[in-house]
């Protein structure tokens, strides 16, 4: 059953990243930064996901991913279906000129500075 709250009023973040090491970094920093975190390990899952949980309030994806979508076309159906959903992008293969982002979309390029990253989940969180 979904919950349209966190039990601890905390955001929740889902962060989509196939690679199992690189999702669990993701994780750690989403915790340490004082989120609540879902995983998925593709885009696919994350639709699922969403579907289901009305609680998500920033998603945290990867671009390269297995599956029926990659993180830029998960970005644009989250902006289309979830409207209120905020993004942050990151790749280790294409940079920020050559990506067309959803609006009210941020880009971290990997290895991501992990500071950087948190004061964007803060501002985010924030709205």
């Amino acid at each position: 059953m979904a919950q349209s709250t966190p039990i601890n009023n905390r955001t929740v973040v889902l962060v989509v990243e196939d690679e199992p090491l690189q999702r669990m970094m993701a994780v750690d920093l989403v915790l340490d930064a004082g989120f609540d975190v879902v995983e998925a390990w593709s885009a696919d899952e994350a639709v699922t996901i969403l579907e289901s949980r009305t609680d998500i309030r920033i998603v945290f994806t990867d671009v390269d991913m297995p599956g029926s979508m990659d993180g830029l076309k998960l970005a644009a159906s989250i902006r289309d279906r979830w409207p209120p959903i905020e993004l942050i992008v990151t790749s280790g293969h294409i940079r920020m000129n050559d990506v067309d982002l959803p609006a009210r979309s941020v880009f971290f390029p990997k290895p991501y500075d992990t500071e950087k990253v948190t004061a964007q989940l803060n501002l985010m969180a924030a709205n």
